[in-house]
């Protein structure tokens, strides 16, 4: 699914109950995570719709590298010529996307809350068992602004992976929060503000503190990697996901 102006200049790309997005600037396209390789045709399409071609796209900025965000970043740096942004801190995930850090086994997870599966299964069909590692990355560090287009500020907020970043754009009040707040946690199936369970999270204690680290932008609309936009403003999900707590 591809959603035109979820904010301004900002368009939300979305199958396998995974998102990422495409930001406008004056000078081009930046891809904000990049989803599963299924999605490649989907992405190519929508930039087309938008008026743009591959010359078009500058920048592929990861918010952390497990598989289901780094899903067509390889590909795009080999064809579209671009840099792959991302924190040192996930230099290792991003080069071996299925060693990282979890809390809790996630064969066991899965088969004792079986209301996420539908949703790992329609990952593993959009290529989530197929994702190629990285590791030429260019790295960003905390209060960063990017020079890519729409610009985005960096919010280091570790927990879900040790190198996990929020991207604010200030101008849009708008704040990509990749996983470390999501309105969809994929391995249960629960709704609303959450942090993502410990089969996919390095530390849900850290996680949970890194929400003030989000709260403190104050941005309006939230753009998680998965589920759908939070409106109600960042302060009001992070207190939500905060009492909701670790799963």
């Amino acid at each position: 699914m591809f959603t035109r102006n979820v904010a301004d200049g900002v368009h939300r790309i979305s199958h396998a109950y995974v998102n990422f997005y495409l930001v406008e600037g004056d000078d081009g396209v930046t891809i904000v995570d990049s989803g599963l390789p299924a999605m490649w045709t989907m992405m190519a399409k929508s930039l087309v719709s938008l008026g743009y071609g591959r010359a078009d796209v500058k920048a592929v900025v990861l918010t952390h590298a497990h598989f289901d965000h780094l899903g067509l970043a390889a590909r795009a740096q080999r064809e579209l010529h671009v840099p792959v942004w991302a924190h040192s801190g996930d230099a290792y995930i991003a080069a071996h996307p299925y060693r990282y850090k979890h809390e809790k086994s996630r064969l066991l997870f899965a088969l004792t809350h079986p209301a996420g599966l539908p949703a790992l299964l329609s990952m593993a069909g959009a290529g989530a068992l197929w994702v190629r590692g990285i590791r030429h990355l260019d790295h960003f560090g905390e209060g960063e602004v990017l020079d890519v287009p729409g610009r985005p500020e960096i919010v280091f907020c570790p927990g879900h992976t040790q190198g996990h970043c929020a991207l604010f754009l200030r101008d849009r009040n708008v704040l990509f929060s990749g996983d470390a707040l999501v309105t969809l946690d994929p391995y249960t199936g629960r709704e609303g503000p959450h942090i993502v369970a410990g089969a996919a999270t390095a530390d849900s204690p850290q996680a949970l503190a890194s929400l003030t680290r989000l709260a403190a932008t104050e941005a309006g609309l939230v753009l998680p990697g998965h589920g759908e936009p939070w409106t109600g403003g960042i302060a009001a999900a992070a207190d939500i996901a905060l009492r909701n707590g670790p799963s």
